[in-house]
């Protein structure tokens, strides 16, 4: 479908609320029922926009602590909870077509190792430079793919989300900005004169996935994403937009490409893959010093680090805060940390709420922790409860 056109796009978002509206209630209910009123949110009603200096939600993969990540059911749960950006990770077709999947490869995500029609595609590949076993979508046709459906990428983490296994297809970069276009364009025909410049407008967070190995397959993500984003008006720093990736040759690719704000993914492990490439010796860790924050903002307007590079846990618990938020803002860069999740497995021990690795934690009191050393964002599988700690932190 070309959603570009305004009546494939209408067409497109009523079928899309149609199917996904009781999977979002489903959801909500399932995660209540389970403890949510217990970690401090569940009442939607309290979300509300950020502004000037106010800290952003992104919601990580959609709400993929509710429904599977990369849908476009999780995409509308976000947006719905209060999130002011949702993440599409992006990989390609093997016709070019961008594709929001966490990975290349989808075994693990949808239900093609169930599809005798596909058996043949299973291969093993090496991806910047680990082998991998299973399908990818460079070997599928954007056609191809539709015809798999989603499933929950941690079911031994979140078993709720297993119900929806089966629903959902693989959205393309240009439904889910389909979705966030029509999401914002209701809200502002709700409002009218100076209404009109209060509107909370949802941005969209790309992720470039594996940008040198795709570019050495000849399938490139820099250009198609460009052309997309700027079909849809997505073309300078002011757009509500900002463009991600673990490599940073591609980010310099991009920032003579675009005019969209550009964030360096920072890792706690290893090293960007372009630098193994290009025999770069530096690592992460170089990056998130002084000199090398400084060179990311050459080309960069901000940072994505792991949030254990901000605050380190000692024997399971957080330790004592590093410099690099200060440190990134002395160089003018903005801080968007990854990723705050809700339960207990991904939980500092002191946020826990007991031994049950799936049970739910107290969240918002580890973003709290974090926001306190100014964070100017985060991202989140739960939007709903990093919008509420979020709004009860900025309104203190």
């Amino acid at each position: 479908m070309d959603v570009t056109d305004t009546k494939n796009r209408e067409n497109f978002v009523k079928t899309l609320l149609k199917y996904t509206l009781l999977t979002i209630i489903a959801a909500m209910a399932s995660f209540t029922a389970i403890g949510a009123s217990s970690a401090g949110t569940g009442d939607l009603r309290n979300v509300s926009a950020g502004g000037p200096g106010v800290p952003l939600v992104i919601g990580h993969r959609g709400a993929s602590g509710y429904v599977p990540e990369h849908t476009l059911a999780a995409y509308a749960m976000a947006i719905l909870q209060g999130a002011d950006y949702v993440e599409p990770d992006l990989v390609i077709t093997k016709d070019g077509v961008l594709v929001a999947r966490h990975e290349n490869e989808i075994g693990g995500t949808t239900d093609i190792a169930a599809r005798p029609e596909f058996a043949s595609r299973k291969t093993t590949k090496m991806i910047d430079g680990v082998k991998i076993e299973g399908w990818f979508t460079e070997d599928f046709t954007l056609a191809e793919l539709k015809t798999l459906r989603a499933k929950e990428r941690i079911p031994q983490v979140r078993p709720a989300n297993t119900r929806f296994d089966g629903m959902f297809e693989i959205p393309t970069l240009e439904e889910v900005l389909a979705l966030v276009q029509s999401f914002n364009e209701q809200r502002r025909s709700l409002a009218h004169g100076k209404e009109m410049r209060n509107v909370k407008v949802i941005g969209v967070y790309p992720e470039t996935k594996h940008p040198t190995y795709f570019q050495q397959i000849g399938l490139p993500l820099e250009e198609p994403l460009v052309k997309v984003l700027h079909r849809w008006g997505l073309n300078n720093a002011r757009d509500e937009v900002f463009i991600q990736s673990f490599e940073t040759a591609n980010l310099r690719k991009l920032a003579r490409m675009t005019r969209v704000r550009l964030v360096q993914l920072i890792s706690d492990t290893g090293k960007p893959y372009d630098f193994v490439v290009a025999n770069d010796p530096r690592t992460y860790a170089d990056l998130a010093k002084p000199a090398g924050l400084k060179e990311i903002a050459g080309y960069a307007a901000g940072i994505g680090p792991n949030k254990n590079l901000i605050i380190p846990r000692a024997q399971g618990f957080l330790g004592t805060p590093t410099t690099l938020v200060s440190d990134a803002h002395n160089v003018g860069l903005v801080v968007h940390a990854w990723t705050f999740r809700a339960e207990n497995t991904f939980l500092p021990n002191e946020f826990r709420s007991s031994t049950d690795p799936t049970g739910i934690g107290n969240l918002a009191g580890e973003i709290t922790r974090f926001l306190e050393l100014g964070l100017d964002g985060f991202f989140t599988d739960q939007p709903d409860i990093g919008v509420r700690a979020r709004n009860e932190f900025v309104s203190r």
